[in-house]
C-alpha cells in the first residue's frame, strides 16, 4: 500500500512540474528541444514505422510535434492520438494542429499510469516520454491493453549517463556545488531521463507489462544542446538533470549561479562545432515490443 501511495504522490508531483515550471521552460527552449530529439525519434520511426491507415498513440506527446509526424506517416486513412499529463501542453498542441489544418489528429490530457483507454490502437510511439513514469509497468500495461493483438510499441529512451556526456558533464558541474536539498518547494519531474537506461530494466518492465518480442537497438546520434555556447549553458541550467537540482534550490543559490555557469561554459566548450552550435554525441535505445497476438 505504501508503494502505491508513493507512486500516486509522484504522479501528482510530476504532473505539477510538467504543467507548471517545466511547461514554461519547454516553450522557451522548444526549438532546441525539437532539434536535439529529432534525429533519435526519426531513426526509431524509420526502423519500426507505422503502417498507412494505422491508429497511432503518441505517449507523452508534449506540444504535439511527434503526433503530427505520426499523422503524416499513417496518412488520411489513419489517425494519431497524442496524450500527455500536462494540460497546458495538450491545449497548445490542439491549438497548433488546428492552425495548420491537420484533421487526422486528436489530443487528450491524461495520466497514462492511471488510464484505461477506450479506443484501440495499432501502433504506439513515444519519444523521450516514458522515462518519467513513477510506475512504468502500470503505464505500459495500459498502453499494451489498448493495442490491438500484435500491435507495436516503439519508444525512444536515453541510454546511460556515460554515453550521454554532455548531460552528464552538466550534472557533475552542479554536483560540485550542490547536493539535492532535503527541503524544496519546486515539484520534481519524475524518475528522470535515465530511468530506462539499463537494457535489463527496460526488458523487465516490458515483460511485466505483458509484451512479447522485446527488442532494443542502440542509436548513437548527434544531440544539439545550443545554438551557441551561451545558449547551451542556459539550456542546461534550465532543463535536464543539472537543472532539476538548481530548480529545487531556487533562489537560495542565486549567489553561486554565475560560478556554475562559468564552469558549465568550460565543460561544454569541447562540443562547439564549426559555426558555433553546441552538438554532442548522444546515445538512446529504440525499444520495440508487441502486444501478444
Amino acid at each position: 500500500m505504501g508503494d502505491a501511495i508513493r507512486e500516486v504522490e509522484d504522479n501528482v508531483e510530476a504532473t505539477e512540474a510538467w504543467n507548471g515550471p517545466l511547461f514554461e521552460i519547454w516553450i522557451e527552449y522548444r526549438d532546441i528541444v525539437a532539434a536535439g530529439f529529432r534525429d533519435h525519434g526519426e531513426a526509431a520511426l524509420a526502423a519500426s514505422p507505422p503502417h498507412e491507415g494505422d491508429r497511432a498513440l503518441d505517449i507523452g506527446c508534449g506540444l504535439g510535434d511527434t503526433t503530427v509526424r505520426l499523422a503524416g506517416l499513417v496518412g488520411p486513412a489513419g489517425h494519431a492520438h497524442g496524450v500527455d499529463v500536462a494540460e497546458r501542453m495538450i491545449e497548445t498542441a490542439i491549438e497548433e494542429a488546428a492552425e495548420v489544418g491537420i484533421e487526422n489528429v486528436s489530443f487528450e490530457a491524461c495520466d497514462v499510469e492511471m488510464t484505461s483507454f477506450e479506443r484501440t490502437f495499432d501502433y504506439a510511439f513515444s519519444r523521450m516520454g516514458t522515462m518519467f513514469f513513477a510506475n512504468p509497468v502500470a503505464a505500459l500495461r495500459n498502453v499494451r491493453e489498448a493495442l490491438a493483438p500484435g500491435g507495436l510499441l516503439n519508444m525512444v529512451v536515453w541510454r546511460r549517463k556515460l554515453d550521454n556526456e554532455v548531460m552528464h558533464r552538466a550534472e557533475l558541474v552542479v554536483a560540485e556545488y550542490l547536493d539535492e536539498p532535503e527541503d524544496y518547494d519546486a515539484p520534481r519531474c519524475g524518475p528522470g531521463p535515465f530511468s530506462m537506461a539499463n537494457a535489463d530494466t527496460v526488458t523487465d518492465v516490458l515483460m511485466h507489462a505483458g509484451y512479447d518480442d522485446i527488442r532494443l537497438a542502440r542509436q548513437d546520434l548527434p544531440y544539439k544542446v545550443g545554438n551557441d555556447l551561451e545558449h547551451a549553458v542556459a539550456f542546461n541550467m534550465a532543463l535536464g538533470p543539472a537543472a532539476e537540482v538548481l530548480r529545487m534550490w531556487g533562489e537560495r543559490v542565486d549567489d553561486i549561479r554565475p560560478k556554475i555557469a562559468a564552469d558549465l561554459r568550460a565543460a561544454l566548450a569541447d562540443f562547439v562545432v564549426e559555426g558555433g552550435a553546441v552538438i554532442a554525441p548522444a546515445s538512446t535505445w529504440a525499444v520495440s515490443a508487441r502486444a501478444p497476438r
